[in-house]
């Protein structure tokens, strides 16, 4: 898997900055003063990054932003960045400041001088989250990125902070290979082994292959991958973190690892891209993986429902009707709209077999959801007024864009079948929010739930802050945080 920059801290040697080849990285507030890093740079540099500092293009810069001074005169290095940061910026800005810098580095060693600077962890992990990239299938050698270098007053605390972080890093990164990778390489099979090699980890995972799954009753799902050579499977993750007599916090994911639309079949503009439909298997695997890397002291379970949705002459047809492991019978409308289908019976057996203290799905499942919200939130429909708050607080405190949408008993009557008990689609209105109602319908009234519609998140046409152009990660990060915040004790 794509491995996180290695970063290393060290406690800040004036001596060494004349000589460091590759980048310099300094840090400059507001008030335009120089801590004792940036004047021995500008001493070297005979005053030219004061006469930037006090220059008009310095005071364009927004927090977090970096402008660069290339090929200093009186230096070895190849630039100076120069970050507009005040040393006690807020965690946004500091991760913005260090993802501006890893967008500059290229193959260069980069030295970090962020000296006393209070967020000087966030400023590493916003540089590697940045600095991801996927070179897996790519056969001209890959560029690759240089050594970093953070000084620091006091590198041995920013190091134990920034500890967890490089997990997070860890975490989103798989999530990230994972949306990555086409179906011809992530087949359910390759899916599954990747997870089950987490065992090394420490996640107890264990692999229900079709077999099981029709002892289960876990039709819709079956339907669902019933036209593809690939077995469907369900791969159940666990991390006790020694609560392991608790109730767990289930997370529960789509993993539909390449989605034509079955016999109701896509257009084919754009269907190279549903190799991400299986994003919300792969937030779910980022996140045991990120709890195992950390030793979460939470009790948590992630399951994900690994399936194809290919056209064939044994694939399901529109009209057809399903029973799910619950019992409820399905019409289905347009095949589709498979993911709800999967999600509806692993959502079902995760409760019924764990009777989880709360449970979250994620789902890349509908268009309407970027209509709605386009790629700046993910939809989240819950049930618990308070289970959702602590989410939303959450995903704010890491800066994913998350909004609530509403759920009512008014919108079953759009999924409500003639022949079946629920059909799997209610149309073009309110598209997300049916699926979101149908959702619920597998959720036991004593389950805290939260549904997160991931499809505007999961992959981006534009780079954000913190990831390059395509998969993002989205999720891994406010997942972590909300089982610190509320399942760690």
């Amino acid at each position: 898997m794509t491995m996180p920059v290695a970063i290393t801290f060290a406690e800040t040697d004036l001596e060494v900055i004349s000589q460091a080849s590759g980048r310099i990285a300094v840090f400059v507030g507001g008030d335009g003063k120089l801590d004792p890093a940036a004047r021995r740079v500008n001493r070297l540099m005979k005053g030219a990054l004061a006469r930037f500092v006090e220059s008009d293009a310095f005071g364009k810069l927004k927090t977090g932003e970096a402008a660069t001074l290339a090929w200093p005169a009186h230096l070895n290095a190849e630039a100076v960045d120069v970050v507009r940061l005040d040393k006690r910026a807020s965690q946004e800005d500091a991760r913005r400041a260090g993802a501006a810098l890893a967008r500059r580095q290229g193959a260069a060693d980069v030295l970090v001088l962020a000296g006393s600077n209070a967020r000087a962890a966030d400023i590493a992990f916003g540089f590697a989250l940045r600095a991801y990239e996927f070179t897996d299938h790519k056969t001209s050698e890959a560029t690759r990125p240089g050594e970093v270098r953070v000084m620091v007053s006091k590198p041995e605390a920013v190091a134990a902070e920034a500890g967890p972080m490089a997990a997070r890093a860890e975490g989103v990164f798989f999530t990230r290979d994972l949306v990555n990778e086409p179906a011809n390489v992530l087949t359910t099979d390759d899916f599954a082994a990747r997870l089950a090699a987490m065992h090394e980890l420490g996640l107890d995972v264990e692999i229900l292959e079709e077999e099981d799954l029709a002892k289960l009753g876990m039709r819709a799902l079956l339907a669902v991958g019933q036209g593809s050579e690939s077995p469907s499977k369900v791969v159940v993750m666990q991390w006790s973190g020694g609560k392991k007599g608790e109730a767990p916090l289930a997370l529960v994911g789509k993993g539909v690892v390449f989605d034509t639309g079955g016999i109701s079949i896509k257009p084919a503009q754009g269907m190279e891209e549903m190799t991400m439909d299986m994003g919300g298997a792969g937030v779910v695997a980022g996140v045991m993986r990120t709890l195992a890397l950390r030793k979460a002291k939470a009790n948590v379970v992630g399951l994900v429902g690994l399936v194809e949705n290919m056209p064939d002459g044994k694939a399901q047809r529109p009209g057809d009707i399903v029973k799910t492991m619950k019992g409820d019978t399905v019409e289905v409308i347009n095949t589709d709209a498979e993911g709800r289908l999967v999600l509806a019976d692993v959502l079902w057996y995760a409760q019924d077999r764990f009777k989880p203290a709360g449970m979250v799905d994620l789902a890349t499942l509908t268009g309407a959801i970027i209509i709605g919200l386009g790629h700046h939130n993910a939809g989240v429909f819950a049930n618990d007024d308070a289970f959702c708050a602590d989410f939303l607080k959450a995903a704010a405190a890491e800066g994913e864009g998350a909004w609530r949408m509403p759920l009512g008993e008014a919108y079953d009557r759009q999924i409500k079948s003639q022949i079946a008990d629920i059909k799997n689609t209610g149309g073009r209105q309110a598209g997300a929010v049916t699926a979101a109602q149908f959702l619920q319908r597998f959720v036991k009234d004593d389950c805290p739930w939260i549904h997160l519609d991931i499809a505007g998140v999961a992959r981006t046409p534009e780079e954000t802050m913190l990831a390059p152009k395509g998969p993002t990660g989205w999720g891994v990060l406010a997942l972590d945080r909300l089982v610190a915040d509320r399942f760690e004790g």
